[in-house]
């Protein structure tokens, strides 16, 4: 039986729920007249994709029919599963049927690899040219990076796109030729560099003509998946930092394994629980490493490969160097106030303002954001700790602990066309 454009929507639009390299737009674009559509860089938001993430984008796969044979992948070649494809011109229309309803923004098109990587991203490149071209759609695309495509390719795709993405998968080549045999390091590795050469080309470019065109002017971003091989959080977060620093990639996103494979190589599926917890807990710490100036080398090392579940890796960083502490708000610098729990970057801004005017209380901190009931054991004011403080140093690991107390993460469903409250068990 032939299948319907809504067929293919429902299929490939949960084929791209474990894809989660998708976040605000980070570009900026108005309205123009002969235009439709806009992009603004706080991002899109008030809608749902079909993994529950409340993005405004229409995430879908070009198609799941897919040449290869990764052991963690849902849409791997020797899954049975229902498999579909839409055609450049079903996309384009979906896509502006769903934008003139207001029920998207953008779109976040990825694609398995159907024939070969450069059949699959030519595909992608004549779906987004119409769009761009015929459509005139000028809203956020984020596109997937096809690995092992003829560079020629990838760069007309960054051409219409805002971001773009290339998924590294898995956190060593040792683990990436287990479970995905027909990947290679290099061929992830290789698009990455040059989508980083061509939004630092394209950028001088634009300085000596503002007509240039843009290349993926919302940057880079990648996506790992955490729980399906034995990788400490050392040796991913090291990657990360890699990662950061070699390709200035905008975000690495960490995808807790779901079992969606009974293969030998993979945990059993029999009561797996996905690691949502040490997903937190790698965001927190990368969250670290972009803002807060701390390296992986600080944060994890051979004693302690990985993350403590009970704490936030800030507050697990200070217990272990208690020797920094207390920080004096009156006279510390702003990188040692990034150190101190319970300081944010916009409060630590704003303690460096505000004594400038006179000298900081505990309650003028509050005020000005700082998180306290962290803060107070870490911080003294002109020099005096909080008033009535009293807890011992080996109680403190107990104390935080306990405010931190997170909660596994409960995993809900929306589907793309349930309201707000079509929760799927």
């Amino acid at each position: 039986m032939e299948q319907t454009l809504m067929d293919k929507l429902t299929i490939l639009a949960d084929s791209a729920k474990y894809d989660v390299a998708c976040t605000s737009s980070g570009a900026s674009r108005t309205a123009r007249a002969g235009i439709l559509g806009s992009c603004y860089a706080p991002g899109c938001c008030h809608a749902f994709t079909a993994d529950g993430r409340c993005v405004s984008l229409l995430k879908v796969l070009m198609t799941n029919v897919c040449a290869y044979d990764c052991q963690y992948c849902i849409n791997r070649r020797s899954n049975d599963l229902p498999r579909a494809a839409f055609t450049p011109r079903e996309l384009c229309e979906l896509t502006m049927g769903f934008y003139r309803r207001n029920y998207i923004e953008g779109l976040f098109l990825s694609s398995a690899v159907l024939v070969n990587p450069d059949y699959t991203t030519e595909r992608m490149i004549e779906a987004l040219r119409l769009l761009r071209e015929e459509y005139r759609f000028g809203g956020y695309i984020h596109a997937k990076a096809i690995p092992g495509a003829d560079p020629r390719l990838t760069y007309r795709l960054g051409l219409l796109a805002d971001r773009m993405s290339v998924n590294i998968e898995l956190p060593s080549a040792g683990s990436l030729a287990l479970l995905a045999p027909d990947k290679k390091k290099e061929n992830i590795l290789a698009p990455m560099g040059q989508i980083r050469d061509g939004i630092s080309l394209a950028s001088r470019e634009r300085k000596l003509c503002r007509h240039a065109p843009r290349f993926a002017p919302a940057g880079q971003s990648t996506q790992m998946i955490v729980g399906a091989t034995p990788e400490s959080d050392r040796q991913i977060l090291t990657l990360t930092q890699g990662l950061y620093d070699r390709y200035h990639l905008k975000r690495v996103f960490y995808s807790a394994y779901m079992p969606v494979s009974n293969s030998p190589l993979l945990p059993a599926p029999q009561n797996f629980q996905p690691p949502l917890l040490r997903e937190h807990r790698l965001y927190q710490a990368d969250w670290l490493l972009r803002f807060y100036h701390f390296r992986a080398e600080e944060l994890l090392d051979e004693e302690a490969p990985n993350l403590d579940p009970r704490l936030d890796p800030k507050c697990t960083w200070a217990l272990r160097h208690l020797e920094f502490f207390p920080v004096e708000v009156n006279r510390a610098d702003y990188e040692a106030l990034l150190r101190v729990p319970g300081v944010g970057v916009r409060s630590a801004r704003r303690i460096l303002a505000a004594r400038r005017v006179g000298p900081l209380t505990f309650e003028g901190l509050k005020r000005l954001g700082v998180v306290l009931k962290r803060a107070q054991y870490f911080l003294t004011c002109s020099g005096n700790p909080l008033t009535g403080l009293r807890v011992r140093e080996d109680g403190l690991l107990r104390h935080l602990a306990a405010l931190d107390a997170p909660r596994e993460p409960v995993m809900e469903q929306l589907s793309l066309f349930d309201g707000p409250g079509g929760v799927v068990p």
